[in-house]
């Protein structure tokens, strides 16, 4: 458990690779992003969804990217060898904790209502963080924003994405 303690301290350094390849400076770490997700879930889990096993979900996530890096859709992987990898690094880094295992594995299949839920609080706060970078830095984050807008299925969050753009796009 200690090593995984170690590791887990790693996120803090990884920068987002998709904020950096859209030219942000001092892009946020993938465990900034991890605590966004995490605050969504805070404050968007309603009566369908069991907040606390959400917010293992979105706590454990990320983790894998410890050993593969942020990898995005312009990195020229598939989505099947990025799974494929990920999968790997969480079973390596979960070998002693079958729980964050099955919770990380919950989250990639998106297998429960909280696993979904949790898939789209992880592109509403990419959508909150586009709209944040494209105000102070003047980049165009657009596709961010688009991305999330056509990937968002739960209706809570839908309701979320919806509200937070029509006010910060007043």
């Amino acid at each position: 458990m200690t090593k995984l303690m170690l590791d887990a301290v790693g996120l803090k350094h990884l920068p987002r690779a998709g904020w950096s390849r859209a030219g942000i400076e001092d892009a946020e770490s993938v465990a900034a992003h991890a605590w966004g997700v995490g605050w969504l879930v805070i404050l968007l889990a309603d009566g369908g969804v069991d907040r606390a096993k959400a917010l293992e979900l979105a706590l454990v996530h990320d983790l894998p990217e410890i050993r593969t890096g942020d990898i995005t859709p312009h990195d020229g992987i598939s989505r099947g060898r990025k799974m494929e990898m990920e999968r790997t690094a969480a079973e390596q880094l979960f070998a002693d904790q079958p729980r964050l295992l099955a919770l990380w594995e919950e989250y990639a299949a998106g297998s429960s209502p909280e696993a979904r839920f949790v898939k789209d609080c992880d592109k509403l706060d990419m959508a909150i963080q586009a709209v944040r970078y494209a105000d102070e830095t003047g980049a165009d984050t657009q596709e961010f924003i688009e991305s999330a807008k056509r990937t968002i299925q739960t209706n809570t969050v839908r309701r979320a994405f919806e509200g937070f753009m029509k006010k910060a796009r007043r």
